[in-house]
């Protein structure tokens, strides 16, 4: 089992979200939880580097997007790091 923090800018952010994609987000974060942080399973996942993912949440316009950072050294902690618009990800 991993363990899936939310950055504290991601808990701001999702009172603005729809539903669609909050309920999206809680899907990913539950597979995160059980499976690890690399979801390939998931729309549009790639690798941002050595522990960072992405993935979209929904396609279209907007698209929006999870970014994730998972901590290395065996420690199973995975944070999202940001939750919204493909235009403001921080890739």
């Amino acid at each position: 089992m991993w363990e899936v923090k939310l950055a504290r800018k991601v808990e701001k952010a999702l009172q603005g979200l729809p539903r669609s994609i909050r309920d999206a987000l809680t899907t990913l974060v539950l597979d995160i939880e059980g499976r690890g942080p690399v979801r390939g399973n998931w729309d549009n996942y790639s690798k941002l580097g050595k522990n960072r993912h992405h993935c979209h949440l929904k396609k279209g316009h907007p698209t929006y997007v999870a970014v994730w950072m998972e901590y290395a050294d065996g420690v199973r902690i995975v944070e999202v790091e940001y939750v919204g618009t493909h235009e403001s990800a921080p890739y």
